[in-house]
Order: structure tokens, then sequence, then C-alpha cells
């Protein structure tokens, strides 16, 4: 696993926590390399908004309000409901039991309350889909939206039970690319982006 991914990871988890600030060296310790990589890693999750540079101290966790979330969630609700609408006819027959497996994945995951493969799972899952429609401006830019929709905790929907179910919402997506159902697929992305 890469650093930058590694931290991703730690971000997404809450083991590196909103506000908090981690310095590249005491990172390099906790992964046992040098701070040089890490803090090559931490600037790169500067450009993607998921951490700020703090002079003379280090990198700060991004924090993100309900109203970021919102706003986030806006944005793939513009985005990806038509574009996996359109995917849909550039999956091919043999793809459909790849993205099955990795809908069962996002599942298993969630329902072994796994929070870090659950978010890497659904993170992976969504950008598969959004290959097919043949676009990777929108891919990059849902992939950040991604990232930063995650920085909320995902605990708190695991003991709602809400996290099973929208991992199981991607098993029925899968049924409804397998039916070649386009017109259900935008819709259940639209339900389905709109809890976390």
């Amino acid at each position: 696993m890469s650093v930058a991914r590694a931290l991703r990871t730690a971000i997404v988890s809450g083991e590196m926590e909103p506000g908090a600030v981690y310095s590249a060296p005491s990172l390099g310790q906790h992964f046992g390399i040098s701070a040089t990589p890490v803090r090559e890693a931490l600037l790169d999750l500067v450009g993607e908004g998921l951490m700020s540079a703090v002079p003379n101290k280090g990198f700060r966790v991004a924090e993100v309000s309900e109203q970021d979330l919102d706003e986030i969630t806006d944005l793939r609700l513009l985005l990806e409901p038509p574009a996996v609408r359109r995917a849909i006819a550039s999956i091919p027959g043999r793809d459909v039991p790849v993205l099955r497996r990795l809908a069962q994945e996002v599942a298993d995951r969630a329902s072994a309350g796994d929070l870090i493969a659950y978010n890497e799972g659904d993170r992976r899952f969504h950008l598969r889909l959004l290959d097919y429609a043949g676009n990777q401006r929108l891919v990059d830019l849902i992939a950040r939206l991604c990232d930063q929709t995650r920085l909320a905790s995902l605990a708190p929907l695991i003991e709602q039970g809400a996290l099973v179910a929208a991992a199981t919402e991607h098993l029925e997506l899968v049924d409804l690319i397998e039916a070649g159902d386009d017109v259900a697929a935008e819709a259940l992305m639209e339900r389905h982006l709109a809890h976390p």
C-alpha cells in the first residue's frame, strides 16, 4: 500500500482525527519510513483537500461540516446518476460478474463492520462503474468527492444498520446493469447517493 493510500485510509477511518495536526517525521516513524515520502504524500493529500499545511507544525486533517457534506452530495447527485445511466450501454456482459464480485465485497465488509475495507471497496466499485462512461476527468473528480465525503465518520452508520443497507444497493445496481435497465439504475444511484 502506498503512503498516500495508507494516510487516506487513516483519515477515512478516523484514525487520524479531523482538525488534528500531524508531522511528517512522526508519521514516518509510525510507518517505519523516512519523513520525505510521507511529506510528499501529505502534500498530495493537501492538493486533494483532505489536509492543509500548518507552517512549522505539520499538516492538519480537514474537517468536514454538514454543509460540506451536503454540497459534496449535491455534486455527486448531479454527476454520478446520469453518468451511470450512460455507462450501462458500455458495460460488456463479461464484466458483470466482476462488478458483482466488487459489490459483494462491499456488502461483506459492511456486514463485518470493517470501515476501512468498506470504504476502499465502495470507492473501487463506484469508480470502476464510472470508468465505463468513458470520461476520465469525471472519474477523477468523483474520486476526490468520494474521499472528501468519507471524512465524515462511518461508524454511526454501522450502529444504525444503514451501512449494510447502502452496501446492498450495490448488488441491486449490478442486477439492474445485468438487465440493461439504465433508467432504474440511474434512479437507484440517486437514492444511494442521498445517504452516505
